[in-house]
């Protein structure tokens, strides 16, 4: 009751603030902030904008700059303890008490709630209202979490249940907007959270551009998430789908825990038949040709079989794509396996994987094969379901030897008319897993450190991502509605790739840390998955990132996978204005820290070593037992590092300083990368992550 009474109070006070400095008419109130912070968002002109932030009653004003969406199998993938699961005859069935008590809430694009995915499966549901008249809103309250079940089109109240204990739509923002489109976006939770008392709280959806008006950690955005930690909120998000460039992370603040993607050992291999014997490997998700990929089909090339007198556009689309049916000709391609070109409708985007599917279905194509073109290069394909044998060949040199092996048995007049089809292929099954202990890699598009403080991307000493965990070529539960991919359209799954799949592996692994040890903050927990994550594959070898080039990797780096005080690491930030950071946190900067790089992470990362510095780290015992630690280091090329003490004895929830001392032995233009490792009596092993750019001796 003093809550409510007291976000009254607030509403109250916001509404008073605008009528009194804004033009009447000149604004429509969207959502109002009363429990995390004390604000509003508003629709208004920037006129009107620049009349709040100068008003003497506001800290902070900043633009909505939007949100983008950062787009089984895996828990034996990541090798999670078998306890957590009970064997049944062999095989794995989820324990029901684990992750108990633990509510995650996930900020996304949507839910269904008729997805068998979201089903529930324990007797005691959270929500029973039998009330027959109409419903907006019904109440949830257990284990400390009390939410909500806001209903609306295709999200009946029923919908909320042991699974799913809480929905709620926030569409407000897009709605001044005018950017929804009714056919696919639905004002209910179809299309979520501190108040309500999550434990764990995942961001799928996120601005992907640093502010432009100040650094990088003063973003509203990130200051509600320093206010979600503060208040007991385990952060996740994903770190953007931007890489393999460095400093492409989204991710910036300390407070958050960025998750960057990797593949899993798993894939999917496709592989065309040639009639003369030859295999190629592909990219594909679909069954096999008539005859099991054994007997071989006509093969044809989609400009073989253009109409010579049509008079459509005589464009890449029509002529080499496969994009329209009317521009080939049926009786050539009809039960043939057809050879579609990566022309320039694909190279800019407007050419589609599904028109082809459409004009293999209308004229009765055996199969297709999308083959790279050498004018543009070899190009990046992910496994997609595909409702007719199909096949993407995306390395240039494979497409050669296709052509090579079209033009040797095809016939053509002087004219270049084809006067007999002679080669023949087929298409085996590609929905068949393979699993390979050495394909883990950090995918490509993961975005990459360094994290930066501001628009310009200049860094920062914190580091970013903070782990990696598998994001592509996930199996994912997916609307029937595809609205955003028409692919995929009628599936109930769909096999995603993105940081945004790779987020919900570490918020479960946080809620199984918590239910464990429920006394426990969220910077023990990130600490206790970072100082104990690995960076090598199931066959102990370092694992790659991929690079730019397809095919192409390198070794990681903590750029790629990752690894106290908030307010005084934002007060002790270079060039920083004090009063901006006391006004965004209500903190004060009266201690601040002595360098930025003394926030208590778990890794050090030093953006800017002149000479030598040494900062600071505090370790906890959480164990049960004394243990005492020796201390190595693999120091980054450039730099001495040496810590003290070198060995320490620890009581069970004793404490531990270690001052980490650096120093440049010769300068670099880049960064370079150690580690502490701390090994325990009792085995236990603490991995410290070290990023450094030594700048020079002096």
């Amino acid at each position: 009751e003093a809550y409510q009474s007291h976000a009254k109070l607030l509403e109250e006070t916001h509404n008073q603030l605008l009528q009194s400095t804004l033009d009447a008419g000149s604004y429509n109130k969207l959502h109002g902030f009363t429990h995390l912070a004390n604000g509003f968002a508003i629709h208004t002109t920037p006129s009107q904008a620049k009349k709040l932030k100068e008003s003497p009653r506001v800290k902070m004003v900043q633009r909505d700059r939007g949100a983008k969406l950062m787009t089984t199998y895996t828990p034996q993938f990541l090798k999670l303890p078998q306890t957590i699961w009970a064997n049944d005859k062999g095989r794995q069935k989820i324990n029901n008490n684990a992750g108990e008590g633990i509510t995650i809430g996930f900020v996304d694009s949507g839910i269904n709630p008729f997805h068998p995915s979201f089903e529930n499966n324990n007797d005691n549901l959270l929500i029973n209202n039998n009330n027959n008249t109409s419903i907006t809103t019904s109440v949830t309250c257990s284990s400390g979490f009390c939410g909500a079940c806001e209903v609306g089109p295709r999200f009946p109240a029923s919908s909320c249940n042991g699974k799913i204990v809480s929905a709620r739509f926030f569409a407000a923002g897009a709605l001044a907007q005018s950017r929804l489109n009714d056919s696919v976006d639905f004002l209910s939770p179809f299309d979520a959270a501190v108040k309500d008392g999550v434990d764990i709280l995942t961001l799928s959806v996120e601005p992907d551009e640093p502010a432009e008006d100040t650094v990088t950690f003063l973003d509203v955005f990130e200051i509600f998430m320093l206010l979600a930690r503060r208040a007991g909120v385990f952060v996740v998000q994903a770190s953007g789908n931007k890489g393999p460039g460095s400093s492409t992370v989204v991710s910036f603040s300390p407070w958050s825990v960025g998750v960057s993607a990797c593949s899993t050992d798993r894939s999917y291999p496709a592989t065309l038949f040639l009639g003369n014997g030859q295999k190629i490997a592909g990219v594909g998700l679909s069954g096999p040709t008539f005859g099991k990929g054994i007997l071989k089909h006509k093969l044809v090339l989609a400009k073989d079989a253009v109409y010579i007198n049509s008079s459509l556009p005589r464009t890449p689309p029509y002529t080499e794509e496969c994009q329209f049916a009317e521009a080939l000709d049926p009786m050539v391609v009809a039960g043939s396996v057809v050879i579609c070109n990566f022309s320039a409708g694909f190279y800019n985007g407007t050419s589609t994987l599904t028109s082809i599917l459409n004009t293999a279905k209308v004229l009765g194509f055996m199969g297709f094969i999308l083959v790279a073109n050498p004018i543009y290069g070899d190009f990046i394909a992910e496994p997609i379901p595909f409702p007719v044998p199909g096949i993407m060949i995306t390395k240039t040199a494979d497409a050669k030897i296709i052509s090579q092996y079209y033009d040797d048995q095809t016939k053509r007049t002087e004219q270049g008319s084809v006067i007999r089809y002679g080669g023949r292929a087929s298409i085996g099954e590609g929905r068949e897993a393979f699993f390979d202990r050495y394909k883990t890699t950090v995918s490509r598009f993961s975005s990459r450190g360094p994290d930066i403080i501001d628009s310009h991307r200049n860094p920062a000493d914190v580091l970013k991502p903070d782990f990696v965990a598998p994001g592509q070529q996930i199996w994912a539960a997916w609307s029937p509605l595809s609205a955003s991919d028409p692919i995929f359209e009628g599936n109930n799954f769909a096999m995603m790739s993105g940081t945004s799949m790779a987020v919900p592996h570490i918020a479960g692994i946080a809620a199984l840390i918590k239910q464990h040890n429920p006394s426990w903050s969220p910077p023990m927990i990130a600490s206790a998955i970072s100082t104990t994550a690995t960076k090598y594959d199931h066959s102990k070898v370092m694992i790659l990132s991929e690079g730019y080039d397809l095919g192409s990797s390198y070794p990681s780096t903590p750029f790629d996978i990752g690894e106290g005080e908030y307010v005084a690491f934002l007060c002790s930030l270079p060039k920083i204005n004090q009063g901006e950071v006391e006004a965004a946190s209500g903190g004060s900067c009266n201690h601040p820290l002595e360098h930025p790089a003394d926030l208590n992470l778990p890794s050090v990362t030093i953006t800017y070593l002149v000479g030598s510095q040494v900062v600071r780290r505090n370790v906890i015992n959480v164990g049960g037992k004394q243990e005492t630690y020796l201390c190595a280091v693999l120091p980054p090329n450039g730099v001495t590092v040496d810590v003290s003490p070198t060995w320490f004895t620890i009581a069970p929830e004793g404490s531990q300083d270690l001052e980490i001392n650096l120093n440049v032995t010769q300068a670099a233009k880049d960064f370079s990368f150690g580690e502490i490792v701390l090994t325990g009596s009792l085995d236990h092993i603490v991995r410290i992550p070290l990023s450094v750019l030594p700048v020079s001796m002096s």
